[in-house]
């Protein structure tokens, strides 16, 4: 049981790279730059696009986690496409794709259509490519969409959590956001998904974007020694990358979620502000800052803060916290942050 949920987690984890670090390594400075060059708007479309086929690559990427065969990988990612809520159909619109789905939704319908295509092996014999994508869409892929609504609103819990802490004291309620961002976006629950659905806002969208930003940055420097550098980096644009780590070893998030605390908290004191769509960001694409300065204003003072709150602080207390954590407490070691995706 827990190398099937490794693998599903593992499969998730570099589905989520795969699609979305594109639009969040240029999509924010891309929007700066088609003002003045409109020939990149086809740059920027095809980022978005490649988010839409999130469920897709989840599920081809968890088959080759599981090494199954071509067809069989092929069947669970048309499953998770159709248990994913990326797509709405309507009598007058037709079929209208948009967004990345339910994440957790597209790994409960992927993990169903890999036990329906292990179960169905070489049953099928001759009629193997005939059949076996159809059932997998018909099968686990409708149950994943029967079951969508119930795990959607699931999922709107955790914002209306959120959206009582935003009644509280600034500083208070900016730590607290910040953390349960910092934990959010190294889960399968969307960041983006749920500050859109509460419509978070002014100074509890600014915590939430540092929260984010703590963890993109925390697991890139704790995980720089155990994967190479590209890898690493990687993790600034999407700290998913590690979920499976996270699963396995929560204490591996303890340095970055205090790291977020602080930084919501600081939020709270400097006015940090965001926006729904920004709140769900960390530093990939530069969304929360840019976001922040196009709010406030570009002047010396807000650039100074931009720079301080959300590269150097996330840098200097991630620095100082792993090394705690790491070397003085020994409940983590850079192994913990091993990425396996060969």
């Amino acid at each position: 049981m827990k190398n099937f949920i490794n693998n599903v987690l593992t499969g998730m984890s570099m589905g989520i790279v795969v699609c979305l670090i594109p639009n969040a390594l240029v999509g924010e400075i891309l929007k700066l730059i088609i003002p003045y060059v409109p020939q990149l708007e086809i740059i920027l479309n095809t980022s978005v696009l490649a988010m839409s086929l999130l469920p897709v690559i989840i599920g081809v990427m968890t088959g080759i986690c599981f090494k199954l065969t071509p067809v069989q990988t092929c069947s669970v990612g048309l499953a998770a496409f159709v248990g994913s809520g990326v797509y709405t159909i309507d009598a007058d619109a037709g079929i209208t794709i948009a967004g990345i789905g339910v994440v957790i939704n597209i790994g409960i319908t992927t993990a169903l259509a890999v036990l329906f295509v292990q179960f169905l092996g070489n049953k099928l014999k001759d009629f193997t490519l005939l059949l076996m994508p159809a059932l997998a869409m018909f099968v686990p892929g409708l149950i994943g969409n029967a079951i969508l609504p119930f795990v959607r609103t699931g999922s709107g819990y955790v914002g209306l959590i959120i959206e009582h802490l935003t009644t509280l004291q600034p500083v208070v309620m900016g730590a607290l956001i910040a953390m349960i961002f910092s934990i959010l976006i190294i889960s399968p629950i969307s960041t983006i998904g749920v500050a859109t659905v509460i419509m978070l806002s002014g100074i509890g969208a600014g915590a939430a974007n540092l929260g984010v930003c703590a963890s993109g940055v925390g697991m890139c420097i704790a995980s720089y020694k155990a994967n190479n550098i590209g890898t690493a980096i990687a993790h600034v644009a999407s700290a998913k990358i590690q979920m499976r780590n996270f699963f396995m070893k929560p204490k591996i998030a303890f340095p970055m979620i205090i790291t977020a605390g602080i930084l919501g908290a600081l939020a709270g004191l400097f006015e940090i502000v965001g926006t729904p769509y920004s709140a769900g960001f960390g530093l990939g694409g530069f969304v929360g800052p840019l976001k922040y300065l196009s709010l406030v204003g570009w002047t010396p003072y807000t650039l100074t803060v931009a720079i301080t709150l959300f590269i150097a602080l996330p840098i200097l207390l991630n620095v100082i916290l792993l090394r705690i954590f790491s070397m003085k407490l020994k409940w983590i070691t850079s192994e913990d942050y091993k990425v396996h995706y060969e």
